[in-house]
């Protein structure tokens, strides 16, 4: 009864969070194209090898279904983890891929989007449906019937294998994400009032290069903290015209 309400509670609390995925599910097609493929062909590699990394690739941190089931714990995982968790995802396939999915939904408070969700629901009704179509062909005994049902399922296992393989991807680019995969992120533009700090660098000349020999003047200003400098420093720019005393007389 306690492990019931801790997870109750556990679900309650994930509502709450504020995070989202990187990518959500029907960008992740998309979003790593080849990833995606490699997952409808193998989705059982792909969720061990996910489960690996999701752990920081420390074994001994590894619990069958991540702890969210009964069994968690009591199959022996502290003295072979490798061999319980291909056995997990070999033979609790389904389970593995949520049990990933919990653990980095809890790690980065990633909450699920309503459009996740209803991918997510319609996949189970989909096979609830294909299900329930099966045992009603069985009992009736109808070859119509049961050719629906048949093709039913084959939409069904579709649809979930489908489906699986773009929470797998999604799972895989949020931890690109995390170890740093995606490299730094972009610096947003600062405010105007930012733009000039102190400790900024110079920025480096713009324009054409001085020419050989020629050295810019530098005439301080005496509010800085200079000596007024002799009448007549530093000259006029421009020169007046025309300059005084012209012409002789």
């Amino acid at each position: 009864m306690a492990g019931s309400q801790d997870k109750m509670e556990k679900m309650q609390l994930r509502q709450s969070y504020r995070n989202v995925w990187h990518s959500d599910l029907m960008g992740t097609v998309t979003a790593d194209t080849p990833y995606c493929c490699f997952a409808c062909l193998c989705g059982p590699c792909v969720s061990y090898l996910l489960r690996r990394r999701a752990l920081y690739n420390d074994m001994s941190r590894y619990t069958c279904c991540g702890g969210y089931m009964p069994c968690s714990g009591r199959c022996g995982e502290s003295k072979c983890p490798e061999l319980c968790l291909a056995t997990e995802v070999f033979l609790c396939f389904g389970n593995s891929v949520a049990s990933t999915r919990f653990m980095l939904q809890d790690e980065f408070n990633i909450q699920t989007t309503q459009c996740d969700n209803c991918i997510i629901g319609f996949m189970f009704c989909l096979n609830q449906i294909a299900c329930i179509f099966s045992l009603v062909a069985c009992i009736v005994g109808s070859d119509e019937l049961s050719e629906a049902s048949q093709l039913l399922s084959c939409l069904a296992d579709m649809v979930y294998c489908t489906v699986c393989a773009c929470m797998q991807t999604q799972h895989k680019i949020e931890m690109d994400k995390r170890d740093g995969v995606f490299g730094p992120q972009p610096m947003a533009v600062p405010p105007a009032q930012q733009m000039s700090r102190i400790d900024q660098p110079i920025p480096p000349p713009v324009g054409y290069p001085p020419a050989p020999g020629y050295t810019q003047p530098y005439y301080p200003h005496p509010a800085q903290g200079y000596p007024a400098a002799a009448p007549g420093y530093p000259p006029q720019y421009p020169p007046p015209y025309p300059p005084p005393g012209y012409p002789p007389k």
